[in-house]
């Protein structure tokens, strides 16, 4: 495997699950400077280089992962794939429907796999959950989902909007992602609000509601101007289900999981799980065996419909100095702007 980009999501959760893992040999990564690609290469025990093209054009590759920014996602995305290469690339696979539509369109005519790095996914806790429904939530009538992080360096990709900046691709596309793992068919966005700063053209916040063909809603918040938070729930005719850390879990925690009915209420710690690991798991499997990912591909269509349909119907609020002024969210381009 080779890696494009030397993000902190790559230094910090992956590199190391790649350089140790048993089946994967890391051959190469690639960061803009020379300088990081050695120290990162060395401290993984692989190439540093100052070139991605020279990554994806190795021969002696199966497969890339691509920590970039997501607006640079779909173009690395498709030169691997052109180039042979299964492809593993950081969530949302790119900045928009019809960009997520070819990727996955061009690795199934060339039998390639590629996966959208959605590790929360991976966690056993989810499961569990599911496990849960019948007899703790019954008929769902309300999912809820909120992910949210405390203002970013002001240097961050995610303050960019050509690099596909804003919270609604990095945040936000969690509590979309988990509400489809639970509400039923196709979902439609009722509204929407994303609040802009004008200052770099991205949105910092937003609130979304969905429904379900059943009827059930989804009320989900996120953004980078909040106390940490990373939680959803369930709630329907028999009880609610609360899961704590739902979308960034570390991987020594055992993550307690709520369960509150008619006089009762039920705190359930379940196992420690590491979802980087299994994640990694997942896709080396796949990769090795040239298996095709079905419904999780689908699933990545339909996220970034969902994502596109957000931006369609949003409104926009300006931030405090400027009036909460409204005006319609066209949804032109990464990081909204």
């Amino acid at each position: 495997m080779g890696v494009i980009g030397c993000a902190d999501i790559a230094t910090r959760r992956i590199l190391p699950v790649l350089a140790a893992h048993d089946d994967v040999d890391l051959v190469a990564v690639a960061s803009r400077s020379q300088a990081k690609a050695e120290r990162v290469g060395a401290a993984f025990g692989c190439r540093g280089v100052a070139d991605y093209a020279a990554v994806i054009d190795r021969d002696d590759l199966d497969a890339v992962y691509i920590p970039l920014p997501p607006g640079m996602h779909h173009e690395w995305a498709l030169r691997a794939l052109r180039a042979g290469k299964h492809v593993l690339v950081e969530k949302p696979m790119s900045d928009s429907y019809e960009n997520t539509l070819e990727l996955i369109s061009t690795a199934a005519e060339l039998g390639l796999v590629l996966a959208e790095n959605f590790m929360f996914l991976h966690h056993s806790q989810h499961g569990a959950v599911r496990e849960m429904l019948d007899h703790a939530v019954g008929e769902l009538r309300v999912f809820s989902g909120s992910f949210a992080v405390p203002p970013l360096a002001p240097d961050s990709f995610r303050y960019q909007a050509d690099l596909g900046g804003g919270a609604l691709l990095d945040v936000g596309v969690y509590p979309l992602r988990a509400a489809q793992l639970y509400m039923t068919g196709e979902l439609d966005v009722l509204g929407a609000c994303l609040r802009m700063d004008e200052a770099t053209g991205v949105d910092v916040a937003g609130s979304v509601l969905l429904s379900d063909a059943r009827g059930a809603t989804a009320q989900l918040d996120f953004g980078f101007e909040h106390s940490y938070r990373s939680t959803y729930a369930l709630w329907g005719d028999r009880g609610r289900v609360s899961v704590r850390r739902a979308f960034t879990p570390p991987e020594q925690l055992k993550p307690v999981v709520r369960i509150e009915r008619q006089d009762e209420v039920v705190e359930r710690s379940l196992p420690e799980d590491s979802q980087v690991v299994n994640a990694i798991d997942a896709f080396v499997r796949a990769a090795r065996a040239g298996q095709d990912l079905g419904s999780d591909t689908s699933a990545t269509l339909r996220q970034a419909g969902l994502v596109d349909h957000v931006r369609r119907v949003a409104r926009i609020v300006d931030g405090p100095a400027a009036g909460h002024h409204e005006r319609e969210l066209l949804g032109e381009g990464a990081g909204l702007g």
